[in-house]
């Protein structure tokens, strides 16, 4: 068969960001089975946050779309912390942390129009939910002196 006669399908893709913030969530296994049991939460994230598109170990074919939490009526509830944002279950603690990727994820959407595609965002990082300890970390208060200048004057400031 010669090249001419074969035909080739393709598909329109255009560029169309909007103002919507995505962000990618990789979900730990515990919590993707909270999400996706009979007596799943439903909540609304408060409006600091983006629209969050969560995603199980990045696999994009599994997008869960009924994240919406309301933070009165769950069992979930989204806190803040010294060190970062904290996401409570029933049972466990997760901290959010935000990872750049090496790989960006464009994020597309059918359009109407022309039978084709859209990319709307273009992901770089991801947030990615680790279990926090279950204790608080005391705090030690002021440091202390020691007498010790550190290592650069243990060296190199006893002549001076």
């Amino acid at each position: 068969m010669s090249s001419s006669s074969q035909t080739t399908q393709k598909i329109p893709l255009h560029h169309r960001p909007d103002d919507t913030g995505y962000r990618l969530i990789e979900l730990p296994p515990e919590l993707e089975s909270l999400l996706e049991s009979e007596n799943a939460p439903v909540f609304v994230i408060p409006s600091l946050f983006s629209f969050f598109y969560l995603s199980t170990s990045l696999s994009l074919t599994r997008v869960l779309t009924y994240i919406f939490i309301n933070l009165s009526l769950s069992s979930l509830t989204l806190e803040s912390s010294e060190a970062s944002a904290l996401l409570k279950t029933p049972d466990r603690t997760y901290s959010l942390r935000q990872k750049n990727t090496s790989n960006s994820v464009i994020l597309l959407s059918p359009t109407s129009s022309d039978q084709g595609m859209a990319a709307i965002s273009t992901i770089r990082e991801t947030v990615e939910l680790e279990l926090a300890p279950q204790t608080p970390v005391a705090s030690g208060g002021p440091l202390k002196n020691t007498g010790s200048r550190g290592k650069w004057h243990e060296m190199f400031g006893k002549g001076r």
